[in-house]
């Protein structure tokens, strides 16, 4: 299908008539009506409603308006991005929550800087979800946590920090063994359907401590929550500032080598935005000035 007979079909239902269009687009009023008997033939239904002069869409213009907007705008940007010097476009990217707030922002304030004619739109979602949405092209790079097995060849992993466990517990608690905590009090779990909630389940086992579970939660702000006011402690990645505001916490280190959540972005390779992807993954692997 070629896309200028489509822009044509555009022109001609916003101007209303096919001379309107003809006009518009500095070609004759012949030309333009073909452009759209081609594509109707193509398509396999009528898209224009001939009223004397004027015209209307008819249901199945109406049906493809929307996307045939959005196909014109993705070749606009296409034939800019080529014909650049400068990067332009725009990135679909997948955020875990403790990444989006914490780890991305200061990273993203430097790639604007660096980079001011990307657009970024920024997806939230669980790190199996988002992992599973850049493998299927939904998305062309996603914030998570390392996933348990191994990375194929086709995609590129780059790790930007990693979180190991800790107990939280309140102010009010003054035991330190970390161990002993987790066996006496109450105990928040972090959701096992994450991939950091199943690293701490697996570390209890290996530890043989079967804490006295009182509920299990997927949002780690809603964690320090809870154990904030004592509802019970938690095991879990000590994950970037900022967290809650007014909470006050311990975080009680575990018995070395304490297992790490490690956190990265992940991508494919030789996906259809690659340039704008090693942009910023060239960012990502600056160091950030201290602050």
């Amino acid at each position: 299908m070629d896309t200028r007979f489509l822009e044509s079909l555009l022109i001609v239902i916003e101007q209303g008539s096919i001379a309107g269009a003809a006009r518009r687009q500095h070609l004759t009023p012949a030309t333009v009506a073909q452009r759209i008997r081609t594509l109707e033939d193509e398509i396999g239904c009528t898209l224009l409603q001939r009223e004397g002069r004027n015209v209307r869409p008819t249901e199945h213009a109406l049906a493809i308006l929307e996307q045939s907007q959005k196909i014109l705008s993705s070749v606009r940007e296409l034939c800019t991005i080529a014909t650049s010097n400068t990067l332009v476009g725009k990135l679909q990217l997948g955020a875990i929550a403790s990444a989006a707030n914490g780890l991305l922002p200061p990273y993203l304030k430097r790639f604007f800087e660096s980079f001011p004619d990307i657009e970024l739109h920024i997806v939230p979602g669980t790190s199996f979800a988002l992992h599973n949405a850049v493998l299927d092209g939904a998305l062309d790079a996603a914030f998570i946590v390392e996933p348990p097995f191994e990375i194929p060849p086709s995609c590129i992993w780059k790790r930007l920090r990693s979180e190991p466990l800790v107990v939280l517990t309140s102010q009010k608690i003054t035991e330190t063994d970390p161990y002993e905590i987790l066996q006496t009090y109450p105990f928040i779990r972090y959701d096992r359907n994450h991939w950091g909630g199943r690293l701490a389940d697996e570390y209890l086992k290996s530890a043989g401590i079967w804490p006295h579970e009182r509920l299990e939660l997927d949002s780690l702000d809603a964690i320090a929550i809870m154990v904030n006011q004592g509802t019970g402690v938690s095991l879990v990645p000590d994950w970037a500032l900022p967290w809650p505001k007014n909470v006050r916490l311990k975080k009680i280190s575990l018995p070395p080598p304490a297992p790490c959540r490690h956190l990265g972005v992940f991508s494919r390779r030789n996906a259809p935005k690659q340039r704008l992807i090693t942009s910023l993954l060239d960012v990502l692997g600056s160091p950030l000035a201290a602050t």
